[in-house]
């Protein structure tokens, strides 16, 4: 994710921090390659000019404060116009009145469909009580798709084969809404490969009888500045409320998330980053600049293991751990709830300096070695897992063939895990031994 416009910036930034005073000359150079980094992932041009008189304004009439670098005081201002030009602020979904209704709009091959299941499985999971509906009737396969979505959720549908008028499917799925208490309704509408005027008319129609609290223009964030054209037409005749970026793990410059809000004044509520269904997140600004700025963004990280990982669980699994208590059982588990955060990538990807330690690390390595070291534990016995130290010669030959590894790979996980419950169990002694010592007495510790 605008992995080529971070490696730029970041280049940029190293130039930045060696400066030992702001001029106008050392400004206006950083900036020129700033602009040029901008332009290259395919920011609208007004966008990138506008962007860089911002921040040179700012960066030259600043006082610099004596405790920060006059570099670093620059890279602030640029976060923060970042910021700004992303939207200043997350903009969430308006579902007001019941039931209330979403409109998913774009060309074809945006994603519609895809991001319409997404969608729902997002507001499946905040309580909410979605309903599906193929308001495509040009494209049988996208009611094909949508339904096979339904059923993955284990949401209802509302397909009509061999209807052609969409305005009648709109109807019935808003009485059967209201009727069976589903909220908000969801219609996956059709799409051209351009905008043409039979397709704006048809959207206007279902438009103005849903009366939609939102109209979301699904794009592909691969397409750059025509996405912004694309929104442009989309909004001067449906009005659109927000954006959804598509395939924004596969673009590496992301150029329509830059200049969508400056040039059309709508924000991006949503975004797409994987092909699981899981794979759709809110829009924030300040954590997608901070991620484009090569500064991480642990809050998302956090929020992605407080979903994966319960409380409860934790706080039993520390409890184990601190008793020394912690078997295989429990390490397949946490292997597992790993696995729910996402790809190593993408996890390492939001740690400050990620996108450094990615060109370092081989992580599809470590990836194949998480696999295979489930796989191993996957192929003992319950016992075998809670109690480690029954595994002969026999039964480590049999664990061996059964998970497609050697006995030397099966030894070296049993000799790690072994050195690790040690180590735990030492640190529960220290905390209990902490414990009963109680607090150091005050000025102990002081010189």
């Amino acid at each position: 994710m605008f992995d080529s416009l971070s490696d730029k910036l970041q280049q940029v930034f190293r130039n930045l921090r060696g400066l030992g005073k702001i001029s106008e000359s050392n400004v206006s150079d950083s900036l020129r390659e700033v602009r040029l980094a901008l332009l290259d992932a395919d920011v609208h041009f007004k966008v990138a000019r506008d962007f860089i008189e911002a921040v040179k304004q700012k960066a030259i009439g600043q006082e610099v404060i004596q405790s920060i670098q006059p570099g670093q005081q620059i890279i602030k201002i640029i976060h923060d116009e970042l910021v700004a030009l992303l939207g200043s602020s997350h903009a969430g979904l308006e579902l007001t009145g019941h039931p209330a209704s979403i409109l998913m709009v774009g060309l074809h091959g945006s994603g519609k469909t895809t991001s319409s299941g997404k969608l729902a499985r997002l507001l499946q999971k905040q309580g909410q009580a979605p309903l599906l509906v193929a308001a495509d009737v040009d494209r049988p396969a996208a009611m094909d798709q949508l339904e096979t979505l339904g059923k993955q959720l284990g949401l209802p549908i509302i397909v009509r084969r061999g209807e052609t008028d969409v305005l009648r499917i709109a109807r019935e799925a808003i009485e059967f809404a209201r009727t069976q208490q589903r909220s908000p309704v969801i219609f996956d509408t059709a799409g051209r490969l351009q905008i043409d005027e039979p397709l704006v008319q048809e959207l206007v129609r279902l438009r103005d009888l849903v009366q939609p609290q939102e109209i979301l223009l699904v794009l592909d964030a691969a397409t750059g500045q025509e996405a912004v054209n694309v929104a442009t037409h989309f909004d001067q005749a449906l009005h659109i409320t927000g954006a959804v970026l598509t395939k924004l793990d596969g673009d590496a410059r992301g150029g329509a998330a830059l200049s969508l809000r400056a040039v059309t004044g709508k924000p991006i509520k949503l975004v797409g980053v994987g092909e699981k269904l899981e794979d759709f997140e809110p829009f924030h600004p300040e954590r997608m600049a901070t991620r484009i700025l090569g500064m991480g963004d642990v809050v998302s990280l956090v929020e992605r293991a407080a979903e994966a990982v319960g409380l409860d669980d934790a706080k039993r699994l520390e409890e184990k751990m601190r008793r020394g208590q912690f078997t295989l059982e429990d390490f397949l588990g946490q292997l597992r709830q790993m696995k729910k955060l996402g790809s190593l990538e993408s996890i390492v990807g939001l740690l400050p300096g990620g996108s450094e330690m990615l060109k370092q690390a081989d992580l599809t390595k470590s990836e194949k070695e998480f696999r295979r070291m489930e796989a191993m534990i996957c192929a003992m016995t319950l016992q075998e897992r809670r109690h480690p130290q029954i595994l002969n010669a026999r039964r480590r030959v049999r664990i061996a063939k059964g998970s497609g590894v050697s006995v030397a790979e099966l030894n070296n996980l049993l000799n790690r895990f072994s050195q690790m419950q040690q180590m735990m169990k030492k640190m529960g002694k220290f905390q209990k031994l902490m414990a009963r010592m109680g607090p150091p007495p005050p000025g102990m510790f002081r010189r």
